[in-house]
């Protein structure tokens, strides 16, 4: 069986390591190389050494940090799969490392069973979901979503709030280019996240990319 390939990039080279030896007991994959950050990684390509199909990134590095690996990935390398991989669990690092083109998110406490299921969401079907939004979107996958059934589900005012949700502004600045109070942000939010069955704002982005609704 032909084994899918990794690049690990991160900066602590004991958890680096540790890791690749965990992901080479899975039968599906193996570690092809381990980097200190996204400079390294740049070099890798222009080297032209193996293309992986999985590049596991932390966000926190010297040099070149994760979202400007991603900005450059996005740029030179858009078709790579890229899995963040980090202890930080901010929804604005999580928001701009998904906009510039990461696949998922994994914090590093994540359980070998959760990884191993993280891998194979992104190698096969092309993101990670968090296990409140796999769970709601999995009777999703049974309808054709579009943005017309989407609109079926909220009000024009919602639709308008989720696009917005769906860049990196705060709620604040939302309401405040929607001319809208604080608090009618966080009742769209509720209404919202409800009528999607997700959580978290992350949550959010991660349905409307999945179904392409509209550019996030």
């Amino acid at each position: 069986m032909k084994k899918k390939t990794i690049v690990i990039v991160d900066d602590h080279l004991l958890f680096a390591q540790s890791l690749q030896g965990l992901i080479n007991k899975y039968e599906e994959y193996e570690v092809l190389a381990i980097l200190k950050n996204g400079k390294e990684l740049t070099q890798y390509f222009l080297h032209k050494r193996r293309k992986p199909d999985l590049i596991l990134l932390d966000v926190k590095m010297p040099v070149m940090n994760g979202i400007q690996t991603m900005e450059w990935l996005n740029k030179h390398r858009p078709d790579q799969k890229v899995l963040a991989l980090t202890m930080e669990d901010d929804e604005a690092t999580i928001l701009k490392m998904i906009h510039t083109g990461a696949r998922g998110y994994l914090l590093k406490d994540i359980h070998p069973d959760n990884f191993e299921f993280a891998l194979k969401m992104v190698t096969e079907q092309g993101f990670y979901y968090s296990s409140e939004v796999r769970d709601a979107l999995r009777d999703a996958d049974k309808i054709e979503n579009t943005e017309a059934q989407l609109a079926q589900k909220l009000t024009q005012k919602e639709l308008i709030f989720l696009k917005q949700a769906c860049t990196e502004k705060t709620y604040k600045d939302i309401a405040k280019e929607l001319n809208l109070s604080p608090k009618t942000i966080e009742n769209y939010r509720e209404t919202v996240f409800k009528k999607l069955q997700v959580k978290t704002r992350v949550g959010a982005v991660i349905y409307c990319m999945k179904y392409k609704l509209f550019k996030v």
